[in-house]
């Protein structure tokens, strides 16, 4: 069992910067490939970004590319999202997700085993 606990998330303005943290808990942790997905008010969730166990492959939606970055540090069980340069479209709850069976898929939400509750991020124009 795995406990994912985000923070980090608020208001910031167009083409400032925020760093999303995901703390986790249980035994599995160093073995899950760590990923954040995001839902905007009337929009399904969208994968945003996924990083390997090893921390040695990462993964970016299109929409994110060249603006965020996802990185681990398994010796303090958290992972990262810092996102620079955002967009008011980037305005959306964000959640973290582990992911038992590695990379494989890695946008399909249905496939991650465990969840955060999810933090607000507000980028105003």
């Amino acid at each position: 069992q795995v406990q994912l606990v985000e923070s980090g998330g608020g208001l910031v303005q167009a083409g400032g910067s925020l760093r999303l943290s995901c703390a986790a808990s249980g035994r599995t942790f160093g073995r899950n490939a760590m990923g954040w997905f995001r839902q905007a008010p009337g929009k399904g969730r969208e994968f945003v970004a996924l990083i390997s166990w090893s921390g040695g492959s990462t993964y970016y939606a299109d929409s994110v590319k060249g603006r965020f970055t996802i990185s681990r540090d398994n010796a303090k069980n958290t992972h990262y999202l810092q996102m620079n340069s955002l967009k008011p479209e980037d305005t959306a709850v964000y959640y973290c997700a582990a992911k038992s069976g590695g990379t494989y898929d890695y946008a399909n939400f249905r496939l991650y085993d465990y969840w955060g509750q999810g933090t607000q991020v507000t980028v105003s124009s």
